[in-house]
């Protein structure tokens, strides 16, 4: 999971309603983390962000897809998410961020962090029988 590029956030909020987006991430041990960046966004009161304060369960998914269905593979990590702004964990998480994405490393992320501490780890691959 940690070395793939992109990953698919999922939120619920209080209203039940389930919300997925793409998210740039980064691991450390049983923590994922990720910020919310300068790309364009339409606006900066993101539903991600409120549905984590509504409900801070969520879910995150990576996976690989071929045509050649013998590589498929996914990994999911469920756990509970906190937001973090201008603390220390803010700080580290930042650090493996632009440690990752060269992006980063021209423009550091400025908005809040989504620590995710996971209590659960999922996956599939292709195995032949």
């Amino acid at each position: 999971m940690a070395a793939a590029q992109v990953a698919r956030l999922a939120t619920v909020g209080a209203d039940g309603i389930p919300h997925l987006v793409p998210v740039t991430f980064a691991q450390q041990e049983d923590h994922i983390v990720i910020a919310v960046d300068h790309k364009p966004k339409k606006s900066v009161n993101l539903r991600r962000l409120r549905n984590i304060a509504e409900n801070p369960h969520v879910c995150i998914l990576v996976d690989h897809y071929a045509d050649d269905w013998t590589q498929l593979w996914w990994a999911r990590a469920d756990g509970i998410a906190t937001i973090h702004e201008n603390d220390e964990r803010s700080d580290e998480a930042l650090a493996l961020l632009v440690a990752k994405y060269d992006q980063y490393r021209e423009h550091i992320p400025e908005g809040p962090i989504i620590d995710i501490g996971v209590t659960r780890w999922t996956g599939w691959s292709y195995t032949a029988e």
